[in-house]
C-alpha cells in the first residue's frame, strides 16, 4: 500500500507587542575636590597632584579618588576655568595635568559625576499578540 503524504501550506502573522512602559531613574552623585598647586607638584612636562593634597566639600582630607568605572565622568577646573579632558589624567592616586604653564598657588577643582545609581524597570507589561495561522491547503 502506498504511503500518502499530506502537504499543508500555511501562513502566519508576526506577533505584535504594544504598550508597556519602562521607567528609568537616574540619581547622579557629584563630588568635588579642591587643592592648590605647589612648586613640588610642577614637573618637567606635567603637574602631578596627589590625591592626598585635595580636600572634599566638607573640607575633609582625602586619601584617594574614587575609581572611574565608565559610569562616571570628571571635570577639571584650573583657576575657575573648565579644562579640556585630554589635558588631564585621573587615577585613584593622583590628578596629572599635561601642562607646566600654571603657577604655584593656583587653585584646582576636580568634579566627579557618578551615574552608578541608575535603575530601569518595566512598570506596565506590554501586550503581545499571538500569531494568526491560516492554512491555505
Amino acid at each position: 500500500m502506498p504511503v500518502i503524504k499530506p502537504i499543508i501550506t500555511a501562513v502566519a502573522s508576526i506577533p505584535v507587542a504594544t504598550g508597556g512602559t519602562i521607567t528609568t531613574t537616574v540619581t547622579p552623585a557629584v563630588t568635588r575636590y579642591f587643592a592648590v598647586i605647589t612648586e613640588a607638584m610642577i614637573g618637567a612636562d606635567s603637574i602631578t597632584m596627589p590625591a592626598t593634597s585635595f580636600i572634599d566639600d566638607a573640607e575633609a582630607a582625602i586619601t584617594a579618588f574614587p575609581a572611574l568605572t565608565g559610569a562616571e565622568y570628571y571635570n577639571v577646573y584650573i583657576n575657575g576655568m573648565l579644562q579640556q579632558l585630554a589635558l588631564s589624567t585621573l587615577t585613584t592616586a593622583s590628578l596629572v595635568l599635561d601642562t607646566t604653564d600654571v603657577l604655584a598657588g593656583t587653585p584646582v577643582l576636580l568634579e566627579i559625576a557618578s551615574f552608578t545609581n541608575t535603575a530601569s524597570a518595566i512598570t506596565t507589561q506590554p501586550t503581545i499578540s499571538a500569531p494568526v495561522i491560516t492554512i491555505i491547503s
